[in-house]
């Protein structure tokens, strides 16, 4: 049996994220945690006259859900198993944000960005978290 790190999200000796939920909760308070600075900012800037309430760019709440996943992705073991599950994840993960976010692309940049954001978000949980064990399993 392994040895299990306290705190959330649940963790393994390694320092992996031990449950998709844990993955994606934590992710998803992370979005939220990025959105609300992003609102307070432009809240802030708006009301010392430097332009408008929306304009600020939403994909920048996606900052602690990657360093989220980017700290589960230093704690497999080097080699190609975490390389190839981070690039798919990255890659499906980001066309389906710039989809989300093409598809609300009148709206403004805070609104487009956050949900573009979030599908990031999710998208690559649900694709890093299985893969990555799946070919860790594969190639030893």
């Amino acid at each position: 049996m392994t040895e299990q790190r306290s705190g959330f999200p649940r963790r393994d000796a390694e320092g992996r994220v031990l449950s998709l939920g844990d993955l994606l909760g934590v992710g998803l308070a992370g979005l939220v945690v990025g959105l609300v600075a992003l609102v307070l900012f432009d809240f802030a800037f708006v009301s010392f006259g430097a332009g408008e309430f929306g304009r600020a760019n939403g994909w920048l709440s996606v900052i602690l859900p990657a360093w989220l996943y980017w700290d589960d992705f230093r704690a497999w073991e080097f080699g190609a198993a975490r390389v190839v599950a981070a690039l798919t994840a990255g890659v499906l993960a980001g066309a389906a944000g710039l989809a989300v976010a093409g598809l609300v692309a009148g709206a403004p940049p805070l609104l487009s960005g956050g949900l573009g954001a979030a599908a990031f978000t999710v998208g690559y949980a649900v694709v890093w978290f299985p893969g990555v064990r799946w070919l860790a399993r594969r190639t030893g």
